[in-house]
């Protein structure tokens, strides 16, 4: 069988001490294969959010193990989990997170500055991702000079200029319209099908969520529910 490309087994999180503790994540096991496309939901204080905080490598469990890529996690130290993120992850918030009076092209070259490429081969990778999510002859405007969802192209192509293994979605819908809404989820669709980018994203809206290809439910701090989507892309 394909070694999942991250693992959850038994993981808890507990935020506070004594009676003041509070379990954001009470043992939850889950795996997710290479190019699944899966959304989480679940309401507020459901335990999604921190499920994706120790996925992206920002937050670590209090007890259990985080797999990634059948290496684990356990131990690793602050330098571990930053390579990690910057090397196999991408990531794709709803406030798009962009540099206001930075053009695009700058915008998208930020990760490859800190992998310490030199500029050539910066400027190739960063206008070759602007022309994957559309926005071939944008690269030198501002984000101030393009819509939202041309700011969300923006934020897109930055997660994948490194060529991530893993897209991590925060909301990604959560500021747009909704024609625009499923314009950025047919992008990210794609992405998944023909570049074979697993995507993990958050959401509460049902209708983005049936992009994916599984869903899987949180409810205080436990998996409530785990199963195929309802994908409606083609």
């Amino acid at each position: 069988m394909e070694t999942p490309i991250l693992e959850f087994r038994n993981v808890q999180k507990v935020y506070g001490q004594g009676e003041a503790a509070i379990h954001a994540l009470a043992g939850v096991s889950l795996s997710i294969a290479p190019r699944e496309f899966v959304a989480i939901m679940g309401p507020s204080g459901s335990g999604k959010s921190t499920a994706m905080n120790i996925i992206g490598c920002l937050d670590v469990p209090t007890d259990g193990d985080y797999l990634f890529d059948g290496l684990s996690t356990t131990g690793f130290n602050r330098t571990q989990h930053t390579l990690l993120r910057r090397h196999m992850l991408g990531f794709v918030f709803q406030g798009f997170n962009l540099l206001a009076r930075t053009s695009a092209v700058e915008n998208v070259e930020l990760p490859l500055v800190y992998r310490g490429m030199d500029g050539a081969e910066r400027r190739r990778r960063a206008m070759h991702a602007l022309a994957r999510v559309g926005l071939r002859g944008r690269e030198h405007h501002s984000s101030a000079e393009l819509s939202g969802g041309q700011q969300q192209r923006v934020a897109i192509a930055r997660a994948i200029v490194t060529d991530p293994a893993v897209l991590l979605a925060d909301e990604p819908t959560g500021n747009l319209d909704t024609k625009t809404s499923y314009e950025i989820m047919d992008l990210m669709t794609a992405l998944n099908r023909d570049q074979g980018i697993t995507i993990i994203m958050v959401t509460h809206e049902p209708d983005i969520a049936r992009y994916a290809r599984r869903t899987i439910r949180f409810l205080d701090g436990h998996i409530e529910s785990d199963g195929a989507g309802d994908a409606h892309a083609v």
